[in-house]
């Protein structure tokens, strides 16, 4: 045979499969033969010690468990395991106080470890039982990720696995780490004996208690996983997905191999340091006081708390007065946790004039906090009250406040006479897209892009079904207490392209905002923020990890982020080296408390500021950290009107915390030296590193976090040039809008036929935006304007596209076809001389109808992935669609009469997918949503019937045809989707409109109902 060089130089298998497909017509093929002579010869070659591709049991024998967690009695059936190719062996991870050192030990556990591989044994159980008086133990995640690293060194790390069994390991994020640094399996056994003591006098017993811990433990791990995008504990194992903070070069290079450390910090020297500290502490007869932790919440002999009772009282209270005097007192307070260096910008220092200029000559109150803005703090996390309170408060000022990625009710878009303006000047845009329509974006001053925030890096918002009231689910365009999910940024944006696509898709939908980018503050986020300057973003937000607003879990509180300082930093440096610093302006956010704080952000590259905790506190929040319970007791972080209305915040109090902190900024830049804010934007050389007396805090190097790259041209170090997104491009600048003049101003109907290629991107997006504008969102009766696209559809086609407006295309359409569709209509067929068979061919690319809230669409061919994700509102009908459709889809209708992809309706919390091919969807159905498929009753056949009525008259399937010529027949192939909690509310709902009920009150019945467990 002439086998290609291509096949031969591959591994293998390839060969093997090459071979199998040759003689895949011939009777009785020696493939077998073949197939020895391949694998002997091919491994031999490739110098592997053992054939894989023999089957052999020895190739398949590993020891399987559920979770990583093993329990003490799994545990000891691996330690004992008497089976043919295990053998297990204990190394203790222990060192002796008074004689040896713990480098010395931890050299001893390696050693001790390549001495076991070489006798045959394969699983490695790391100890640290046996502590005493005299034995101390090594921190468990050292000893582990140093023994990980140490056997890759000599190649010996695929020939073992590594249990962790320690009394240290209690934590989602204990847990994380270990996992992550190469550890098999981990048994933490205090945590089960405390488990034990701790049932012996209720009703649950020991192995239910430690079952749930286990699985909460578990879910924990598989929540870290997941915001890397991880699926397989497998791989998460050794991936290494971590920033060191404040640990050496030399620990991390020998210990922790390849991970990013940046600041530098404390040596193995001081690590043992501190774990005779609290070995000592622990073996000390004369002291039974056990410490207050305080880590998560204020204890008054605990952890360090920025924001304590004192600071709270001081800044409420200056904040309801007016009293700046009082606020000097809170930013004195503040500004003294510089003493306890818990934060970067704790550790730097101010170099200031000896003689200040005159505080006269400094930039206005008024000025300033023209650059403030609030976070992103959603309607639904926080109350209507609250959210609005603050909204009127930054607009007073001209600040912006930030909507939140829970949209917005449109009565607040109104500005009557004598009303005071409760809009967001930021509106934001998140993967949920919650909210997000034409009408919405068009009432925006900025549009926020949210990648990440900064508290919860790489996860998606939650929104628990409790806070999901009828009010609630009406702006989110979902169901009243069904659980909200906003999928990860990766949903829809796949690359920087993607992300640029975005960008691009926002300022057609209104071309007079200012498009943001919000980035988390990481390693490399000036590597990224240099691609958004690129892709035409106007301002990059860089998120700190010390924000959030209390509703994250305990997961995100601690070890989940890094400060905005190196964020800052980084990106700004970045943006200068590439020349492109000038283009956007850069924007932080992240506990910023204090003038001190602003001024620091300044310095190091931030233009303009967010605030969100401080605003809070200002509005009366006490920090009870239950914002997730729906039990806030002022008023703020609940929708129960109980509740709200204990809420006592009023704009003005707002008002007073941004001019504290402007004044406050002010005082700092008359002893600085500058008159603007402008002035000072990157002037780094104004910090410098303090002299540290905390020992720790002294092995810290913020060299990177001030270096200052050199730029004699001061202009390229801030904003100054206005990013061109070239909308005369786009085929609504250069005809639509001139096609259409007629039908926005006067109602007359539209008809048109044009020809489109796929460099016509966001094809009706400007169209739509100038109709709301002059029309509003529903005045436009529908197909006023029918427009006939004849060709190969660019990104977007019809993205955001507003009612009134039919879009048809003959030919094909790239990704993110009705993106957003805001009740418009769009349909795509083949061309007319196509001879392509619809039901076998893509027509549509992937992501299309992402986020859709209104409006039809109509498919006449295959669809690609993610169809229809995060619907919430649209009729849609296809021929078939690839992997993921209907994912975290809220509301509308789908139809596919033909087959679905791999991991159908996953995180489906509403709407109805009726599916034509039973098998694949019984196949192919997310496995949590497998107990959501039913058989269609009369009333679902009647609504399937209109609406592939409605298809083939647009359309003329031949599918539909098909159907619908024998609908009695063909409608009993189908299958629906509709998932639990959305049918039993609205059961519900029906039942209490039934009762009389109108519908808003029927709603809210059902809702409380379902609160109450009825």
């Amino acid at each position: 045979c002439d086998i290609p060089l291509a096949v031969m130089s591959k591994r293998p298998q390839l060969l093997y499969n090459y071979f199998k497909q040759l003689f895949a017509q011939v009777t009785n093929p020696p493939i077998d033969a073949i197939r020895e002579e391949i694998v002997t010869s091919s491994y031999t070659y490739f110098g592997a010690e053992e054939n894989l591709l023999v089957s052999s049991e020895k190739n398949c024998r590993k020891i399987r468990a559920q979770s990583p967690l093993l329990s003490d009695n799994e545990l000891n059936r691996i330690r004992n395991i008497d089976s043919e190719g295990f053998k297990s062996i204990t190394i203790p991870m222990l060192f002796n106080v008074k004689e040896g050192n713990m480098s010395d030990a931890l050299e001893d556990i390696f050693r001790a470890s390549d001495i076991a591989i070489k006798n045959g044994y394969n699983i490695i159980i790391l100890s640290d039982r046996g502590v005493n008086k005299d034995i101390a133990p090594i921190p468990a995640l050292l000893a582990a990720a140093g023994l990980h690293h140490h056997l890759v060194r000599e190649a010996n790390r695929m020939k073992v696995s590594i249990i962790v069994e320690s009394a240290e390991v209690r934590e989602v994020h204990h847990f994380a780490c270990l996992l992550g640094y190469g550890v098999n399996g981990i048994n933490p056994y205090m945590v089960y004996e405390i488990i034990e003591k701790s049932t012996r006098d209720i009703e649950l017993s020991k192995e239910e208690a430690i079952n749930r811990f286990n699985n909460a433990m578990t879910k924990g791990i598989v929540k870290v996983m997941s915001k890397m995008g991880i699926s397989t504990i497998q791989s998460y194992q050794g991936a290494q997905i971590f920033e060191a903070l404040g640990i050496s070069e030399s620990v991390v290079d020998k210990f922790f191999t390849g991970t990013v450390s940046r600041i530098g910090g404390i040596g193995l020297d001081y690590i043992e340091e501190e774990t005779l500290m609290r070995h000592t502490e622990a073996f000390d007869k004369s002291n039974y006081e056990i410490r207050e932790g305080g880590e998560y919440k204020w204890r008054q002999k605990g952890e360090y708390h920025i924001f304590n009772p004192s600071t709270i009282y001081k800044l409420q209270t200056a904040c309801r007065t007016g009293d700046y005097e009082l606020y000097k007192e809170y930013a004195k307070e503040m500004n003294s946790y510089n003493d306890n260096e818990c934060t970067i910008r704790s550790m730097l220092n101010i170099r200031t004039n000896d003689k200040p200029i005159a505080l006269d000559r400094v930039e206005s109150v008024e000025s300033i906090v023209r650059r403030f803005k609030t976070g992103a703090m959603s309607y639904g996390s926080i109350s209507k009250e609250a959210h609005e309170c603050i909204a009127i408060a930054m607009n007073r000022i001209g600040g912006k406040s930030n909507s939140g990625e829970g949209g917005e009710d449109k009565e607040r878009f109104k500005v009557n006479e004598g009303q005071e303006n409760s809009s967001s000047a930021i509106k934001q845009v998140a993967s949920g897209r919650f909210g997000v329509d034409i009408h919405y974006l068009n009432n925006a001053k900025e549009i926020q892009i949210k990648m990440a925030q900064g508290a919860k890096p790489g996860e998606g918002g939650h929104l628990p079904g409790n806070k999901v009231y009828p009010w609630i689910a009406k702006i989110r365009n979902s169901t009243p207490g069904v659980g909200l999910i906003s999928p990860p940024p990766h949903h829809d944006i796949y690359s920087i392209e993607d992300l640029s696509e975005l960008i691009h898709d926002l300022k057609n939908a209104n071309k007079d905002a200012r498009i943001a980018v919000k980035l988390v503050s990481e390693a490399g986020v000036g590597t990224i923020a240099a691609g958004v300057a690129k892709g035409r973003a106007d301002v990059i937000l860089v998120s700190g990890y010390d924000g959030g607003t209390g509703a994250a879990p305990r997961t995100s509180v601690r070890h989940a982020g890094l400060p905005w300082e190196m964020g800052v930093a980084e990106v700004h440096q970045t943006l200068i080296m590439n020349n492109l610093r000038n283009r956007v302006v850069l924007e932080t956010d992240g506990k910023l408390l204090t003038g001190r704080d602003v001024l620091v952000a300044a310095l190091l590259g931030a233009e303009e500021f967010g605030f969100s905790t401080g605003v809070l506190i200002a509005m009366g929040c006490v920090m009870m950290r239950v914002c997730n319970l729906d039990t806030c007791p002022v008023g703020i972080a609940t929708q129960n009107p109980d509740l709200r209305n204990c809420f006592s915040g009023k704009p003005e109090y707002v008002e007073n915390f941004m001019k504290f902190i402007a004044r406050d900024l002010r005082e700092w830049m008359a002893r600085i030296g500058v008159r603007t804010v402008q002035e000072m934007i990157g002037a780094v050389e104004k910090l410098y590193q303090k002299s540290a007396t905390n020992k720790k805090v002294k092995t810290i190097d913020l060299s990177q976090v001030l270096y200052c790259p050199d730029r004699s041209d001061k202009k390229y170090c801030y904003h100054n040039t206005n990013q061109n997104h070239e909308l005369d491009k786009e085929l609504d600048m250069s005809a639509l809008l001139r096609i259409c003049e007629k039908s926005i101003t006067e109602d007359k109907v539209t008809n048109a036929k044009l020809e489109i290629k796929n460099i016509n991107r966001v094809t009706g997006t400007l169209l739509s935006s100038e109709i709301v504008r002059q029309r509003g969102e529903n005045e436009m009766k529908d197909d006023t304007i029918c427009l006939d696209f004849t060709g190969t559809a660019g990104q977007s086609f019809g993205a955001f596209l507003a009612k009134g407006i039919t879009l048809k295309l003959f030919g094909d359409a790239n990704d993110y076809i009705g993106k957003g569709l805001s009740g418009g209509k769009i349909i795509v067929v083949p061309k007319d001389n196509s001879k392509l068979n619809p039901c076998e061919n893509v027509i549509i690319g992937n992501v299309s109808f992402y986020g859709a809230t209104k409006g039809e669409a109509y498919i006449y061919g295959m669809s690609g992935e993610r169809f229809c994700v995060r619907n919430s509102g649209i009729c849609a009908v296809t021929e078939s669609v690839g992997d993921h459709g209907c994912e975290y889809m809220t509301g509308g209708m789908v139809a596919i009469l033909g087959s679905v992809g791999r991991n159908f309706a996953a995180g489906m919390s509403g709407g109805i997918a009726y599916v034509y091919d039973r098998e694949s969807l019984k196949m192919n159905c997310n496995r949590d949503m497998k107990d959501c498929i039913e058989e269609l009753d009369d009333y679902d056949r009647k609504q399937l019937t209109e609406l592939l009525e409605k298809y083939y008259k647009n359309t003329n399937s031949k599918t539909a045809k098909k159907i619908l010529e024998n609908s009695r027949v063909e409608l009993k192939k189908f299958m629906k989707v509709i998932p639990r909690d959305y049918k039993n509310i609205m059961a519900a709902i029906e039942k209490e409109m039934k009762n009389g009920a109108e519908k808003d009150t029927a709603m809210l019945n059902a809702f409380e109902n379902q609160r109450k467990g009825v």
